[in-house]
C-alpha cells in the first residue's frame, strides 16, 4: 500500500503560478507511475497529467499542454505539478494518484480567482 499526501495549493489571481507536490510514503516511489487529476464542482474527475517513473515521459490534457508541468524526484518520493498562466477553469481539488496500488491522495484545493 502507498500513502499519497498533496501539498501546495491555494488563491491565486488569473495568470499566477503554483506549484504542488504529492509526496508518497509506504512504497518503492522509482517504481510508480503518477498521475494528477483534478476535480471541479458538479463535474467529472479528469486525468491533468502523468508521468512514467523514471520520469522521461510524460502526457497531458489539452486543456494544461503549454502552461503545466509534471516532473519528479524519486530520492524525495515526491511528485510536482508546476501550474502556470492559470485561469479561473483551473479551479478544482487536485489529487495525485498511482494506478499502481490505485491510490488516491486527499486533494489539494485550487481556486483561480480576481
Amino acid at each position: 500500500q502507498v500513502h499519497l499526501v498533496e501539498s501546495g495549493g491555494g488563491l491565486v489571481q488569473p495568470g499566477g503560478s503554483l506549484r504542488l507536490s504529492c509526496e508518497a510514503f509506504g512504497a518503492n516511489f522509482g517504481n510508480l507511475p503518477m498521475s494528477w487529476y483534478r476535480q471541479a464542482p458538479g463535474k467529472e474527475r479528469e486525468l491533468v497529467a502523468r508521468i512514467a517513473n523514471t520520469g522521461q515521459s510524460t502526457n497531458y490534457a489539452d486543456s494544461v499542454k503549454g502552461r503545466f508541468t509534471i516532473s519528479r524526484d524519486n530520492a524525495k518520493s515526491t511528485v510536482y505539478l508546476q501550474m502556470n498562466s492559470l485561469k479561473p477553469d483551473d479551479t478544482a481539488v487536485y489529487y495525485c494518484y498511482t494506478v499502481a496500488f490505485a491510490s488516491w491522495g486527499q486533494g489539494t484545493q485550487v481556486t483561480v480567482s480576481s
